[in-house]
């Protein structure tokens, strides 16, 4: 078997700003000839979203649904798009010979070994962020994968977003300067727990509540900033110190409901995050900072802030309602491009990888190491220790 080699897309954006719609349609380039058959393994609210997504993409069928908890497989069952098979045990459906691939929604701890069973059935793996939990189950993932010839792909699906994409660029072409530091928050003001019909479901349902199953904050929102973070600098951590606590939500769950990390990149950058359960303000943002200027990302929208005698620009991706931000015409430079939701785009781009044989730009390897950096930062927290990279794991 070939082993596959670290990729990371280019050539998506020039500093001018001056990127046309054209160009960037490429990214939607479908192989119309080609069908891809997936099941899915885990039918929660990110499970059977995907669904939703997949069922509007040409040449993609879900053909499976697999969950151990049947009231939501019989709800998986009929949202889907055609007559997919129903199972209780994720092996099993291994076996039917309609299933080209996997998507894996399950819970965290879980997500090496079900990925590694697949890979060893001959799948093709669309794993869900964040890509494994603990050292043993990253770096077992990581070995499974690079002696097979099947496709991987994690789900941080933002190396997919036409947005993240050019920012990503414009931040290596030097709009900024020299990268200074990085201040990522996800807030939102909830309490993260699900309702539960009868008391032995509850580890099930909330899983997420607990050490166990979950990364909780970390493994989640934070999961996808610390993964920017990584990409735009090509590098990885060298040491997170982190604190969090149980102080709002006191209702028995393990993992923090307030977390609040520092890793240390090459070069002097640092990079914060912070997420809140308890207060939604600001929600999602990414503000990265250099000596030229700040650029200033949200889920659809990016702002450039120059030092200096530089004029404000805005860099404004709109989705589908192709709605624009009002602003001094004089003083800003603007690129607008539709595009598709992330998460959308990403199942596009996974069917066209199994299709065409690519390496996707969210790989074992950038998955490898943002799990890394948030088993790092877990560790932080809990220990109350300063963690360093662990250099064992040969990403």
């Amino acid at each position: 078997m070939k082993r596959r080699q670290f990729m990371i897309r280019s050539g998506l954006a020039t500093v001018a700003l001056t990127t046309s719609n054209l160009a960037l349609g490429q990214v939607f380039k479908e192989s119309p000839n080609d069908t891809l058959n997936i099941g899915i393994i885990g039918i929660g609210n990110r499970g059977t979203g995907l669904i939703q997504f997949i069922n509007q993409i040409p040449n993609f069928n879900v053909t499976a649904c697999c969950d151990i908890i049947p009231t939501r497989l019989e709800k998986a069952i009929q949202n889907v798009d055609g007559s997919p098979e129903a199972y209780k045990d994720y092996r099993k459906l291994f076996d039917y010979a309609d299933v080209d691939a996997i998507l894996v929604a399950t819970p965290l701890n879980s997500h090496s070994k079900i990925a590694i069973d697949a890979l060893a059935a001959a799948k093709h793996v669309y794993c869900e962020k964040t890509m494994a939990k603990g050292y043993e189950g990253i770096s077992n993932l990581i070995g499974k994968v690079n002696d097979s010839d099947r496709i991987f792909q994690t789900g941080h699906q933002y190396h997919s977003s036409q947005l993240y994409v050019q920012v990503v660029e414009l931040i290596k072409s030097g709009k900024i300067g020299k990268i200074k530091a990085f201040e990522c928050q996800y807030n939102i003001n909830g309490d993260w727990r699900k309702p539960v019909s009868e008391p032995g479901l509850e580890r099930l349902i909330n899983w997420r509540m607990y050490r166990e199953f979950s990364g909780g904050l970390t493994a989640g929102p934070c999961s996808h900033q610390i993964d920017f973070v990584n990409w735009v600098l090509d590098a990885v951590p060298q040491n997170v110190i982190g604190v969090g606590g149980n102080d709002y939500w006191k209702d028995g769950r393990e993992i923090f409901d307030n977390i609040h990390l520092t890793y240390s990149y090459p070069n002097g950058v640092k990079a914060k995050f912070k997420c809140l359960n308890c207060n939604a303000k600001d929600d999602y943002k990414i503000k990265v900072i250099g000596d030229k200027g700040t650029i200033i990302l949200d889920y659809e929208k990016a702002w450039f802030y120059p030092e200096g005698k530089y004029n404000k620009e805005l860099v404004n991706v709109d989705g589908d309602s192709n709605e624009t931000v009002n602003w001094d015409e004089e003083k800003d430079t603007r690129i607008e491009v539709t595009q598709e939701d992330p998460s959308k785009q990403a199942l596009i781009d996974f069917r066209n990888n199994v299709v065409e044989n690519k390496m996707p730009t969210s790989n074992v390897n950038t998955g490898a190491k943002t799990a890394i950096a948030v088993q790092m930062a877990l560790d932080a927290m809990q220990k109350e220790e300063i963690i360093n990279w662990n250099t064992t794991l040969g990403v």
